[in-house]
């Protein structure tokens, strides 16, 4: 057995789980128990030699998240004969490798970087917040030789299209260094937003840093939205990333994604027109840069500020999503490629990407791109984000290019984590915290003389639907500690109830730095089955982390003595349930407290109810109102249809669906004529209910009249004829166009 769970399988065994000292996260290379403990309190120090800036770095982090996870302070010296915490440089090692050694007499974290010191420092900070208490506390001996297995352990956050305040990024960066991911890419421009001032071209942000949020026809305005961050502020968080052991890797999208500077500047596109507000629209846009060489001076000049700010190594140049439509319809650019001999738009796409290859090479730089960036040639030099699944890694690798695995969806974080009241608007399909950490990043596609290209592994999050930093927050956290462990801890550790058992406690830590984190991992989900004319139903409860569940049924909290799930249960109607995760003794996050009874039996919500198909599946988010809670409406947008299986229909006599507009802001190309609705028979349209399929018979009929100018939630009502026990209801509306559409929040069956 590896003895980093010999050792997990004593501190669990040794005391309750809650109280238990917890391993860390991510798992390290190796962790051997000792004997005795370390005892920390206010009057232990930390020893930095003299003149280690790197060392009084890492001293200085570990003292101020202890100090505010435990609100223990720790004082930095030079020296000290007490038992203390030490920094130490080691002469060998690899890079970001550390050792710590806990024991009676102190602790010690050698390390040959700064980077190891730091890692050192975020583990033994670790130890010293077990558990939520505050003050002094005993550490286990334990020694831990411990180092990554990437080296670049990413995450990317997109500003571009919901802006995040520059003391948010603070926060995630600290979120990101307690969990040793070292590399942010920061999406600072895309169609519908650019966040980093220019100060050469002060338009970009004077128009393209703010928007007015799309509104369904005949909805009240929303207000206008944006922000951007000034280059003083981009060099404070450039070395407050540094400090934490985190490099900044800028995105500037190019050819595509360009509406942004195209708006500013419109002398840099084809010419091809922009609808005003289309900035305010999702999806995959088709305006382009030109290729003339007074854009390219534009670029050249915006990526000279660029690498002013920040000093990585890779500037991230997008190169994803050119629709190339405008470069095929324009005279210039179709000039352009005859005298330069190319012979298409993937060709042109490969040579803009070289020409500006070539300008960051000549300033030090290395250019990384999406993998797009492979058609029509891969520029020498350049390293490839492989988004389109794992084929770009393995393509660029087997080349001879370096690549980042960061594939979509196993990947993408504004993919739901999971399904419930609590699930903020996000894209519908569902990537869960276990399918995070079962990713592989050197896939066996890569051959083993190919694997050292890899040079490791990213997680995104697009925020088109995240438009506040708590969903920011919802989503990333704790999807971002999985990959966390994914890129730094040996394969042979991972193991999912271990990372769950070390994960709470994580949680706890990040909670005083501020991190709100999702539950949708430890949400409790009740599948309820009522046959009608019955008095009882059937509740089965599960959780996605695969913990034990604890439930009570008179109205009592559940507790450590509550009794333990194991089957569904048989509830008369009118239980009061109450149900929670479980680990140890604690009851975690996402515990549910609901009322079974003939209402809520012959209820469902969008989040229940099955989409009649999954072309472009998304949770919407309604456009009202524009300050507080708004709905969200979980649909198909090219699809917009819903399944209600096995309803209780039986019984019931009508039928009452809680609906609300949203706009169609979505640019979708050529899929918007696929779109297709049946003709209405009232001037506002309706809502129908067919039985058994959505060809079968029409059983209700709700007009949308009385839903037209309300932009909040409406509640139609409809009769019921005399239906079987059980049966699927197809649930459509008519329509003549796409914008409104119209969402589904509720269905009741009514007696």
């Amino acid at each position: 057995m590896h003895p980093r769970r010999l050792i997990a399988l004593a501190l669990f065994a040794a005391a309750p789980a809650a109280a238990a000292e917890p391993l860390l996260l991510p798992a390290p290379v190796s962790a051997e128990a000792g004997k005795g403990a370390f005892a920390v309190g206010t009057a232990t120090v930390i020893v930095v030699p003299p003149g280690d800036r790197g060392a009084r770095n890492a001293a200085e982090r570990l003292a101020e998240w202890t100090l505010t996870a435990r609100g223990l302070r720790l004082a930095i010296v030079s020296d000290a004969k007490a038992p203390a915490i030490r920094f130490r440089r080691g002469a060998a090692g690899a890079a970001e490798s550390y050792a710590l050694d806990i024991a009676a007499s102190g602790a010690t974290i050698t390390a040959r970087d700064d980077a190891g010191l730091l890692y050192g420092a975020v583990s033994l900070w670790q130890y010293l917040t077990p558990d939520r208490a505050r003050g002094a506390v005993s550490i286990p001996a334990v020694t831990v030789k411990d180092a990554p297995r990437f080296r670049w352990r990413g995450l990317m956050l997109d500003s571009a299209r919901n802006f995040q305040s520059p003391a948010y990024i603070r926060r995630l960066l600290d979120w990101m260094a307690v969990n040793k991911l070292n590399t942010f890419h920061w999406h600072l421009v895309d169609d519908q937003g650019w966040r980093l001032e220019i100060r050469k071209y002060p338009r970009l942000t004077d128009v393209s840093a703010w928007r007015v949020p799309a509104t369904a026809p005949g909805a009240p305005p929303l207000p206008r939205t944006g922000g951007f961050y000034t280059q003083a502020e981009v060099r404070e968080i450039v070395a407050y990333a540094a400090a934490r052991g985190i490099t900044i890797v800028p995105e500037i999208e190019m050819p595509g994604h360009a509406l942004s500077a195209l708006r500013a500047y419109p002398r840099l596109g084809t010419g091809a027109a922009i609808p005003a507000g289309v900035e305010s629209d999702w999806g995959v846009f088709p305006w382009l840069y030109n290729t003339d060489d007074a854009t390219f001076a534009f670029l050249e000049d915006v990526l000279r500020e660029v690498m002013a700010l920040f000093p990585s190594r890779y500037i991230h140049v997008g190169g994803d999503e050119a629709v190339k439509d405008q470069w095929k319809a324009s005279p210039a650019i179709q000039a352009k490629m005859k005298s330069l001999g190319i012979a298409d738009e993937d060709a042109l796409q490969s040579w803009f990407i070289r020409r500006m290859q070539r300008f960051l090479a000549a300033n030090g730089r290395r250019l990384i791109g999406w993998d797009e960036i492979l058609q029509g040639g891969i520029a020498p030099e350049a390293t490839v984000m492989s988004w389109r699944g794992i084929d770009g890694a393995v393509a660029a690798a087997k080349a001879g290019h370096d690549t980042v695995l960061s594939p979509s969806p196993a990947l993408y974080l504004n993919h739901r984590e999971g399904y419930g009241p609590l699930e903020p608007p996000a894209r519908g399909d569902r990537i869960d915290l276990r399918s995070v950490y079962g990713f592989d990043p050197a896939p066996a596609a890569i051959p083993a003389e190919a694997r050292g290209h890899i040079l490791g592994v990213q997680a995104n999050l697009w925020t088109e639907h995240a438009r506040t930093e708590p969903r920011a927050s919802w989503m990333l956290f704790p999807r971002a500690n999985a990959l966390a462990e994914v890129a730094w801890s040996p394969e042979r550790s991972r193991d999912f109830g271990g990372f769950v058992a070390r994960l709470v406690p994580q949680l706890d830590r990040m909670r005083a730095l501020g991190l709100e984190p999702s539950a949708s991992s430890f949400t409790v989900a009740p599948t309820v089955d009522f046959s009608p004319g019955g008095t009882q139903a059937k509740v089965a409860l599960a959780n996605a982390a695969g913990l034990p569940i604890r439930y009570t049924i008179d109205g009592s909290a559940v507790i450590a003595a509550s009794p333990l799930y194991a089957a569904p249960l048989t509830l008369p109607l009118a239980t009061r349930l109450h149900a929670a995760a479980m680990l140890g003794d604690r009851a975690l996050a996402g515990a549910i407290d609901t009322t079974i009874d003939l209402a809520s039996v012959r209820r469902q919500t969008d989040e229940q109810l099955a989409t009649c198909t999954d072309k472009v599946k998304l949770a919407v988010e309604d456009d009202a109102p524009a300050n507080g809670a708004r709905a969200s409406f979980l649909t198909d947008i090219l699809n917009p249809c819903w399944l209600y299986r096995d309803a209780p229909t039986g019984g019931a006599k009508q039928i009452a669906l809680t609906i609300g507009q949203f706009p169609f802001n979505f640019q979708i190309g050529a899929d918007l004529a696929a779109i297709r609705f049946r003709a209405p028979e009232t001037p506002d349209g309706e809502f129908e209910v067919r039985a058994g399929s959505c060809d079968g018979e029409r059983i209700a009929v709700l007009p949308l009249a009385p839903a037209r100018g309300n932009p909040a939630l409406t509640r139609l009502v409809a009769p019921l004829p005399p239906r079987a026990a059980k049966e699927t209801l197809c649930i459509t509306y008519t329509a003549r166009g796409v914008n409104p559409m119209w969402g589904l929040k509720q269905v009741e069956l009514l007696p």
